[in-house]
């Protein structure tokens, strides 16, 4: 089994939700370039971020601060606002409802009794996370503090077992502005099934900033402090290394530079990722020094 990929864990879908969990998935290009989600479950840290003149603090709740798996959920929300959006629906709102179970089978989740107490965990966690910074959404700058979810209730529930069947959340407004300037990206959906935070923050990254690019280069010490990562950047510096040998990266191959400390990314799909890949070994083979520059398993077009 994959150490950095679950499997896909429904390969059936009920063809009466199957155009809700066609969705493209969206994230908001904010959240994305600045680490909002803790990478740890149980991290009670008021983490503080500052970065070219942009400043983020995050306070947890009484059960930690919100994590990167919990954001499925403004993932979840996030896309329904979009195709409604898209569709012309005069009802869109900060306030999205859904069906948990369809929740669950988009972010490849279990269904079983222990992944509903899960979510509701997660709602609880984005609802008593708060958020102070100063964020530019839909051309406003201010400062401003937030909980990550302003409100979410239970509008249904089993008869049979009392599990939440329809779940009603409301989004805080900087985030809906976002959504509605459409400054969201859409994202694999291979996302959902890599297993380790620290994986998902490095695909956000790279889908933020490589996007249709040929590459993105960034030094690890840069790297590690857009990531959010607490722990110590010599563990930092090979989890890296475990993702790039291990070529599962969703979108984009990763080539690790020892030399400089630096980690490319490449886009896995298009000749221009694969061409400026090639001219990059080109050009460190000419200058007489290889390091440790090494694409992913496999050949140079992602096959």
């Amino acid at each position: 089994m994959s150490g950095h990929l679950r499997p896909v864990r429904h390969l059936q879908r009920d063809f009466f939700v199957a155009d809700i969990l066609d969705t493209s998935p969206k994230d908001d290009t904010a959240s994305m370039e600045h680490p909002l989600f803790a990478l740890r479950a149980g991290d009670r840290r008021v983490r503080r971020y500052n970065r070219n003149g942009i400043t983020v603090t995050i306070k947890p709740g009484f059960d930690g601060c919100a994590t990167i798996h919990d954001k499925d959920v403004w993932i979840y929300c996030i896309s329904q606002l979009v195709e409604a959006m898209n569709r012309e629906r005069e009802d869109v709102g900060r306030t999205v409802r859904f069906i948990a179970y369809d929740f669950l089978v988009t972010t490849n989740r279990r269904t079983d009794g222990d992944s509903y107490k899960r979510l509701s965990d997660a709602l609880s966690r984005l609802r008593e996370t708060t958020i102070e910074t100063n964020i530019e959404t839909k051309s406003q700058r201010e400062r401003r503090g937030f909980g990550l979810i302003d409100s979410w209730a239970v509008i249904e529930k089993s008869p049979s077992d009392d599990r939440m069947v329809a779940v009603e959340v409301t989004l805080p407004d900087w985030l809906y502005r976002s959504v509605e300037a459409r400054h969201v990206l859409t994202i694999s959906r291979d996302y959902f099934r890599l297993r380790k935070p620290l994986d998902r923050r490095i695909y956000e990254l790279a889908r933020k900033h490589c996007g249709a690019q040929p590459k993105w280069r960034v030094a690890i010490a840069t790297l590690y402090e857009k990531s959010g990562s607490a722990d110590a950047i010599r563990n930092f510096r090979g989890a890296i290394k475990g993702l790039t040998e291990s070529g599962e990266l969703p979108d984009y191959r990763m080539v690790f530079d020892a030399d400089a400390d630096a980690i490319t990314f490449y886009p896995k799909t298009g000749k221009k990722g694969a061409m400026a890949q090639i001219r990059d070994v080109l050009t460190k083979s000419s200058s007489g020094t290889t390091g440790n520059c090494r694409p992913r398993k496999g050949s140079a077009d992602g096959g």
